[in-house]
């Protein structure tokens, strides 16, 4: 008999609770989720509705309540803040909304940079951020600096930075909230087809139902629960 996949990420019972003020706000309540390797998750969800809550706690950027998250086998709410960057490190990518490009460095540097934390020399950082750079359709915008690159152009530079630390899991929150709708349509082909292509396992936080149609499945979040 062939031994079942195991989850790449699996959250049981996981709430996450803000105090504002005197007021008890749970972002999140009751969260088990299941998500397999290779698998496209599209997170959907009004303003509110827990949404980025669940990515951070998923990438260890935020703590939870309570619960268990447990990430390639590894409690990751269990995990030192040291640890966890060590863990962020090394399993994870994040595309941002606002592309969150350094202004001064050009493509190859921005998509190089996080190869600087692995003590790789520059000369093996830039090959590898040309290669990807080539991949998102960026050959001929190289030495250019987010200034001069179209928004779809910048995001392409994050996608190729989230990639370039070869990482398991991809997060990306409201990665095409700030483009067009033909822009939105090209960007999330390009990284819906690099996570395919490349086994990758992609979270994607957005308001917009159809760039949702992209995902292998598809949670609604409705007051921190799935529904």
């Amino acid at each position: 008999m062939e031994k079942a996949e195991r989850p790449l990420i699996e959250f049981r019972n996981v709430k996450k609770t803000y105090k504002v003020g005197d007021t008890l706000v749970h972002a999140l309540n009751g969260i088990d989720l299941k998500l397999m390797p290779g698998e496209i998750c599209c997170i959907v969800g009004t303003s509110g509705s827990g949404k980025s809550t669940l990515l951070n706690v998923s990438a260890g950027l935020e703590r939870v309540s309570s619960g268990e998250i447990i990430v390639s086998g590894r409690h990751i709410e269990k995990l030192s803040e040291s640890n966890l960057i060590l863990f962020r490190q090394k399993y994870v990518g994040f595309i941002f909304q606002s592309f969150n490009l350094m202004p001064y460095y050009t493509a190859v540097e921005n998509v190089a940079f996080p190869l600087a934390f692995r003590g790789i020399n520059k000369q093996k950082r830039e090959k590898k951020a040309k290669e990807l750079l080539c991949e998102v359709g960026l050959e001929t915008h190289l030495n250019h600096k987010p200034t001069q690159l179209s928004g779809g152009q910048q995001q392409r530079v994050g996608i190729a930075r989230a990639l370039v630390t070869n990482p398991n899991i991809i997060f990306a929150d409201e990665p095409t909230g700030n483009l067009d709708s033909v822009t939105s349509r090209e960007v999330m082909e390009l990284i819906c087809g690099i996570v395919r292509k490349q086994g990758k396992t992609l979270i994607m936080v957005t308001h917009d139902k159809q760039m949702a149609e992209y995902g292998d499945k598809v949670i609604t979040l409705i007051d921190g629960k799935i529904v």
